[in-house]
């Protein structure tokens, strides 16, 4: 047969089927951040790494409105995108073709710092993985912040090169090579007057600090959620808030979850591309895509927005979207820079709007004993950098309280069974303000008993206890998949903490003027029993959270609830929201 150019361009195209062609990868964003001069508000710059960017025409799109090519700048998949001052936070994605890229948030506030290479990380005396030239000042208020940074730098010989502005702190990276010139360095920074204390940072290059998670049978979940109510809490939503009844209003709501990244090639999620808000009333993700299915991220996010009947995770929120306001859930980290970029990304988000954080992560000071009086091995810090990141939470809970009173933490109390509210070994959970909860785990118990009865749940092994714990929720799930079939069961109260998160959510949708302290009542009052009675008097390894109270039951001093643990109800708690708005009218 005789080869024409007809069949060299079919067996070429042949070729590009068998080999996948461009135009069928998925186009996504895996990483933005803020690079070049991080202290330029004028001219702010941000970095993209994108997977399945081809050479064809791209369109840059935030929040709808497509960018000036002149602002971008390709490179083989990366972008370096310049904004004007003007520029707004927003969802920002690429269109390239017919594919559209996963939405990421785009902050345009100033929160941002710098994680450490691998081989700017060293092992202290504790065995603990720390920065060696990277550490953040905090700088007392009455000064200029960014100001007496850049003195501070010029004395020592250090650079400005990342901050966290409503808070007074600013990043320095230090000239030095070793972590004794380091500690010198950082004990002379202290001394300073204008120093309120120095963060050292403790972390590998690409560690996490979320939470660890405990092990777990197969489908243990399966019935987990019953144990809160959760079919119950959506079927209220969905019939009590519908069209049909016009008297309750409802209100968006933007949630600020503190993780890397989100799987979207996922069927949990994989409807979350593009222009998420052409429908006012649904969920929208914005995050950075994950390569893994399993990842922390994609199954802490699952429990608010996962997509229904995917084989994979059920997202609260996301069954409310028939009669919801529209939830935004973003997720983001900022950097790998530990819990300092914790803290500054949670900083953007609430600057942002966001309502509610969920925190999905902890650490233990480096000799925290458990219950059972054995020493804690996982997310443990040395004392020198536990100082230094109980100052840089108490600032951001100050700012909150000052600045943002009606902002919800919500925290994982960990899973180490050891106690979540000593804070001299625990962070966060340890923090004792209006606007954290802390949300220990639970699982279902081998009892056949009614949902509201205490022995219907039990408390994991391994989460961790004590009164400061507000409150318990299921602790298994099983995680999202790229076959749309039941992935593993994660277990851990990082799962926990967004089951409460969503909830929050869904309160707030329907009276946004609620404050963290009357969520607080409305989560305990609604709340059902877990545990045995121990007559208020905390004791080691059974006081799951602090008792019920009798002002949590109408002060009924009989009640049979008084003295128990509590346990998320997720419909009460939205019925007795309802309640409480239709009694303020």
């Amino acid at each position: 047969m005789a080869v024409t150019p007809f069949t060299r361009l079919a067996a070429l195209a042949a070729l590009l089927v068998s080999a996948g062609a461009p135009a069928d990868t998925p186009l996504r964003i895996e990483q933005l951040q803020r690079c070049g001069d991080l202290l330029d508000a004028d001219a702010p710059t941000f970095c993209l790494a994108v997977a399945g960017l081809e050479e064809a025409e791209l369109t840059l799109l935030l929040d709808g409105v497509a960018l000036d090519p002149a602002q971008i700048e390709r490179k083989p998949q990366r972008l370096r995108l310049t904004l004007d001052p003007a520029t707004r936070s927003g969802p920002l994605w690429l269109a390239q073709g017919e594919r559209r890229s996963n939405p990421v948030w785009l902050t345009r506030q100033g929160s941002h710092v710098i994680a450490a290479s691998s081989d700017e990380i060293a092992e202290n005396m504790d065995g603990v993985s720390s920065y060696v030239d990277l550490v953040s000042v905090i700088i007392e208020e009455e000064h200029d912040g960014l100001e007496e940074a850049r003195r501070l730098a010029d004395k020592y010989g250090a650079t400005v090169v990342g901050q966290i502005p409503p808070l007074n702190t600013y990043q320095l990276r230090l000239p030095v090579s070793d972590l004794e010139a380091r500690d010198a360095l950082v004990l002379r920074l202290g001394s300073e007057l204008s120093v309120d204390a120095v963060v050292v940072e403790e972390s590998n290059a690409e560690e996490s600090f979320l939470e660890q998670e405990a092990s777990a049978p197969p489908d243990a979940h399966d019935q987990e959620w019953a144990a809160n109510r959760f079919l119950d809490a959506v079927n209220f939503y969905q019939r009590r808030l519908s069209r049909e009844h016009d008297d309750v209003d409802t209100h968006p709501v933007r949630i600020g979850v503190i993780e890397r990244n989100v799987d979207f090639d996922t069927p949990d999620f994989a409807d979350y591309l593009g222009d998420c808000r052409v429908d006012a009333t649904r969920t929208c993700v914005y995050a950075k895509d994950a390569a893994d299915p399993a990842g922390h991220g994609t199954t802490v996010a699952g429990i608010l927005a996962a997509a229904w009947n995917e084989g994979g995770n059920t997202g609260f929120l996301r069954g409310l979207d028939s009669v919801g306001p529209g939830f935004d859930v973003i997720v983001d980290r900022d950097s790998d820079a530990g819990i300092t970029a914790n803290i500054a990304a949670s900083v953007n988000l609430v600057e942002d709007g966001a309502r509610l954080l969920n925190w999905s992560w902890g650490i233990h000071r480096v000799g925290t004993i458990d219950i059972n009086g054995e020493e804690v091995d996982s997310l443990v810090r040395s004392g020198i950098a536990m100082d230094g990141y109980e100052e840089l939470l108490e600032e951001f809970f100050l700012w909150l309280r000052r600045e943002h009173p009606d902002v919800v933490v919500v925290n994982s109390a960990g899973n180490a069974s050891s106690f979540s509210g000593r804070d001299e070994y625990r962070l966060p959970s340890s923090f004792v303000t209006d606007q954290l909860f802390v949300v220990g785990g639970h699982e279902r118990s081998e009892e056949d008993v009614a949902v509201d009865d205490a022995r219907y749940a039990v408390k994991r092994d391994a989460s961790n206890i004590d009164m400061r714990v507000d409150i318990t929720a299921a602790a298994c799930v099983h995680g999202s998949t790229a076959e749309g079939e039941p992935g593993d069961t994660h277990c851990g109260t990082s799962y926990s903490t967004p089951l409460v998160t969503g909830l929050l959510a869904a309160m707030m949708s329907i009276d946004p003027t609620l404050t963290p302290a009357q969520l607080r009542i409305l989560l305990r009052r609604s709340a059902m029993p877990i545990g045995e009675e121990f007559d208020f008097e905390p004791t080691d390894a059974d006081d799951l959270t602090a008792p019920i109270l009798p002002s949590e039951r109408a002060h009924d001093l009989e009640h049979p609830d008084i003295g128990l643990s509590a346990r998320l109800d997720m419909y009460k708690a939205l019925d007795l929201t309802v309640q409480s708005l239709e009694r303020a009218r």
